[in-house]
């Protein structure tokens, strides 16, 4: 039996890709990837819906890694989508030597992300994975080269497709053909594509050269405020913001709330006292506290409360410090 993985996003291209190749009696496994950054549950419910076996991989250590200086540097923000794709591709290659199987699958279809899919950016991608010959792109395989399995026969290739640039209406007809109703629309689910939680994290390399899937997993939630070189204060935006940090704030940071009013969930990571008379006036400027009186705020470090007495923030500092 001819078996082949198929790197799944849950995306529609995905999808006809890994359906292309079943169609063709290959036996197919989708793998995915999760990290802080994008998670599994979308590849999850796409895989499930057209009835395929999926693996799901943490790939944190190699990515964070590959993160921090990418070769080919970033996308509009800190997406590093070429060496994203690279590291999957290697990933995948050594779990297809490791398991027998015949080759991989991707989704990819030429033309459509001008910067990582072009065929240029495809070739490299191919080369530096280290798997060439064994990268087939179903979408556009037939304005493509030709890989080891198409010249071998294990597939025929003229079953494949020859589909190019950015529009859709090409997959979006083979999805009603193959009967797939429900698909996510396209690009999303990746953190490294939005602007402010990069401004986060760019902001996180910078000041903490130690650091680890909580300090990740943070950049999240709230407004984060990055004070001179003392530290930063995060402050709940909205009851499940406050929640989230309450799950995620540890014995080490400093934890603030309203006493008297309904209000933020504060964070002071890693309980850095010199910051907390102006995390407390971030308390009291974004609860329900009125702004001219002064409030008092529960203080939690450790296995020790206290209550201080503050006055909102004002306006500019607020503006001054928010990353």
């Amino acid at each position: 039996m001819v078996k082949a993985i198929s790197l799944f996003s849950g995306g529609l291209d995905s999808m006809l890709a890994a359906e292309l190749v079943r169609r063709q009696n290959i036996d197919v496994l989708c793998l995915t990837f999760t990290t802080p950054f994008f998670n599994a549950q979308k590849a999850q419910s796409a895989a499930r819906q057209i009835n395929l076996p999926l693996a799901v991989e943490d790939i944190t250590v190699e990515h964070l890694k590959m993160l921090k200086s990418p070769r080919y540097g970033y996308g509009r923000n800190m997406n590093p989508c070429i060496d994203c794709h690279t590291l999957m591709l290697q990933i995948a290659g050594k779990k297809m030597e490791e398991t027998g199987f015949d080759f991989i699958i991707t989704g990819e279809v030429l033309g459509q992300r001008p910067m990582s899919q072009n065929k240029q950016s495809l070739y490299v991608v191919a080369k530096n994975s280290g798997y060439p010959d064994y990268i087939l792109r179903p979408l556009s395989a037939q304005i493509l080269d030709p890989i080891k399995a198409e010249r071998d026969k294990i597939i025929d290739r003229s079953q494949l497709l020859s589909i190019q640039g950015r529009g859709r209406k090409d997959q979006i007809k083979l999805a009603a053909d193959f009967g797939i109703k429900d698909y996510a629309p396209p690009a999303g689910g990746c953190l490294l594509t939005d602007p402010m939680f990069t401004r986060r994290l760019r902001d996180l390399f910078s000041h903490q050269e130690d650091h680890d899937i909580h300090d990740l997993d943070l950049l999240k939630y709230g407004r984060h405020f990055r004070v001179d070189d003392q530290g930063k204060i995060i402050v709940g935006r909205n009851n499940s913001d406050n929640e989230k940090l309450r799950e995620l704030s540890t014995d080490n940071d400093l934890v603030l709330f309203m006493a008297d009013f309904p209000g933020p969930h504060v964070i002071i990571p890693l309980g850095n006292i010199a910051l907390l008379p102006l995390a407390a006036s971030f308390c009291v400027r974004y609860s329900d506290a009125p702004n001219d009186l002064e409030a008092e705020v529960v203080c939690l470090h450790k296995n020790s409360s206290e209550i201080i007495k503050a006055k909102a923030a004002a306006k500019e500092d607020c503006e001054r410090w928010i990353i």
